[in-house]
């Protein structure tokens, strides 16, 4: 065995340690990596937008597959650094943790908190340029090859490359990402779009200029009403989406405050939904997760308006309070707050831990809720009614659950389940799989001591046309509920899952991905905390076994394809297919073969379900899921073409 020593430790210097590890700064090397590059330079702009010298940002996609992003705001400094002995917009571009986001004298709150952002760009780009305006002057820098300067420093300045008025300032940045990193460099119009929109619903009165020189298109996104027009936007969707679908207020309600250093805006309406959806930003990000600043607005809420039912008389004294689900049925809200010191729980900042913001959120809504209320009670009457409609119907459905949650020690599931034989959670997972003869080959394939298998028949409900009794009464679901053994809705606790990983498995066909659906569709109405902590995975098997003819002596070799662009592309590689053999379903694999492509941990692809973005979450499973045809048709012939697997 080779010594171990010293001069195996390898030391990346500079940016290479990002090229190396690309995942670990954005995610993925696929297409949401690729865009995380854009939101990244966009996200320098809107701080200088929040720090009050910033109103329009414009964004263009190049003919040539650039990027080009240019703010309004001061312009990154490009005096020398006092310490680094180099013009400072040349550490920002090229040192990791360099900004001024360490520091409320440069700006009060910020997305980016690690300086990372605009160096980790440079670094997973073939090239990048820099043109900042300051004092009347063009400085431009120039960056190759994942950050290396090649602009020539005079008496350690950049130099002038023109001149403008001393009242234009900003930082325009054009960046090409690398195509050896990258799966992609294709920048997708649509998503740059979307994420424009969002960001201007977020900063109020921002203007944002999107220009595709490809497509030959141009639109600016404004919103001068912030998050109020963005809750419009999220009911006019549902409306289209829905039918019967309405609000019932006429307009949604704005609040906005501050407390201490934290600044809280709040927007709300009621619609006659059963459901509730509530959106949180704290510095611009989308805290999937929500944490102490939805605490804050829940807690609020509720008791806000079980006092005004009370003084209203709607509910009487022998009356218990309402349940905040009550008082959230059919809330459309978006709660977003700027923090000085964001404490985000995780890497991926899905959570907020600041104890500060539950308080800030529960004084400022509290306060300007009620002020509000005082002068609209029509409005609140509306709300209070439909509460106690929520309040009624959960009576009778807590009848219903509470029958169900007896009878799950009861449920059989030994003649479904296959169990595995370690009782070590952190070791185990279940395999959902689609009818007993799947189910068969799979429970013949597995590793038996750590991997359990549970088939189910036919298409599980689609909880989303369904009542609550009907969803807890059918047998499908209630057998996945006992096998997991965490419960569901309020008695639902993710300590007592039994399995580190629930695998979905199906055939790579539609019934196969009709059957995934509705079982996600069920986990995120119901268990939304397995996908939120990354409990649900789906299985990947192979749609094609190739035989092919290898130049070795002409020999012979198989390979698995998991999909027709896999094949298409084989083909075009030019080998010579000897067998081509398609599996409609995985009863056709054998054990060996299961094994090899599908279950083996060392082997196996899967991927694993996330939510980024919980407003679209919320939009596309209304959507799929709904009964209405037309839009969904719409949505699935446009999103089709753009349809990829980022594992």
């Amino acid at each position: 065995m080779e010594q171990y020593n010293g001069s195996q430790i390898v030391v990346l210097e500079g940016l290479e340690a990002v090229r190396k590890r690309p995942g670990m700064y954005i995610g993925s090397t696929g297409s949401r990596g690729l865009h995380h590059l854009i939101w990244e330079i966009l996200d320098n702009g809107i701080d200088e937008h929040l720090a009050g010298f910033c109103n329009r940002i414009d964004i263009t996609l190049r003919k040539d597959g650039g990027i080009t992003i240019a703010d309004f705001g001061r312009g990154v400094p490009v005096d020398i650094h006092p310490t680094k002995g180099i013009p400072t917009v040349r550490v920002v571009y090229t040192i990791l943790h360099a900004g001024g986001k360490f520091s409320n004298s440069v700006y009060k709150v910020s997305g980016g908190l690690h300086g990372v952002g605009a160096s980790v760009v440079n670094a997973l780009s073939k090239h990048m340029i820099v043109e900042v305006r300051r004092e009347g002057k063009v400085f431009r820098d120039e960056y190759v090859d994942g950050g290396h300067p090649v602009v020539a420093l005079e008496k350690g300045l950049l130099p002038v490359v023109g001149k403008c008025a001393k009242s234009e300032t900003g930082t325009k940045v054009t960046f090409y990402p690398d195509e050896t990193i990258f799966e992609t460099v294709e920048f997708k119009p649509e998503i740059i779009a979307k994420h424009l929109k969002e960001s201007a619903f977020l900063n109020k009165g921002l203007i944002l200029n999107f220009k595709d020189e490809i497509n030959k298109t141009e639109v600016t996104f404004c919103e001068e009403e912030g998050i109020k027009s963005y809750v419009n936007y999220l009911t006019k969707a549902a409306e289209r989406d829905n039918e019967g679908y309405k609000t019932l207020i006429p307009e949604p309600v704005y609040i906005e405050g501050v407390s201490g250093d934290i600044d809280v805006e709040v927007a709300f309406t009621y619609t006659n939904s059963y459901s509730e959806q509530i959106n949180a930003y704290c510095n611009r990000i989308n805290v999937v997760d929500g944490g102490t600043l939805v605490t804050g607005f829940k807690s609020a809420l509720t008791g806000v308006m079980n006092k005004y039912a009370r003084e209203l008389g709607i509910l009487k004294d022998k009356d218990e309070n309402f349940d905040g689900k009550d008082i959230r049925n059919g809330i459309v809200a978006i709660v977003s707050i700027k923090h000085p010191d964001p404490q985000f729980e995780g890497q991926t900042k899905t959570k907020l831990g600041n104890t500060d913001a539950k308080q800030a959120v529960d004084d400022v809504f509290s306060a300007e809720v009620t002020r509000y209320f005082d002068k609209n009670i029509e409005e609140l009457r509306s709300i209070l009614e439909n509460s106690m409609k929520s309040y009624n119907a959960r009576k009778a459905g807590d009848k219903a659950r509470n029958a169900v949650l007896k009878q799950l020690s009861d449920v059989d599931t030994r003649s479904k389940l296959a169990s595995c034989s370690s009782k070590k959670a952190e070791e185990c997972e279940i395999y959902i799989v689609e009818g007993d003869s799947a189910g068969g080959t799979v429970k013949t394939a597995r590793n038996r001591k750590t991997q359990a298998v549970l088939p189910l028949r036919g298409k599980i409900l689609n909880v989303e046309k369904a009542r609550l009794e009907n969803i807890l009464t059918n047998n499908e679901i209630k057998t996945m509920i006992a096998a997991f053994g965490c419960g569901i809705g309020d008695e639902f606790d993710i300590t007592k899952l039994r399995y580190d990983k629930i695998i979905i498995l199906t055939d790579a066909d539609v019934d196969g991905a009709h059957i995934s659906t509705l079982m996600l569709t069920f986990f995120y109405r119901f268990m939304p905390e397995l996908i939120m902590e990354g409990k649900v995975y789906r299985g990947m098997p192979p749609l094609y076994k190739v035989d092919y003819e290898t130049s070795k002596k002409k020999g012979k070799e198989s390979r698995y394809l998991f999909n027709d662009f896999e094949l298409e592309k084989f083909r075009k590689e030019g080998h010579k297919i000897l067998n081509l053999q398609r599996y409609k379903g995985l009863g056709e694999m054998d054990a060996d073969q299961l094994w090899e492509t599908t279950l083996d941990p060392e082997r196996r692809v899967l991927a694993q379900v996330s939510i980024s973005d919980t407003v679209e979450a919320d939009e596309v499973t209304t959507l799929l899921m709904s009964s209405n045809v037309p839009p969904r048709r719409e949505f699935i012939m446009t999103e089709a073409k753009y349809a990829t697997l980022d594992v």
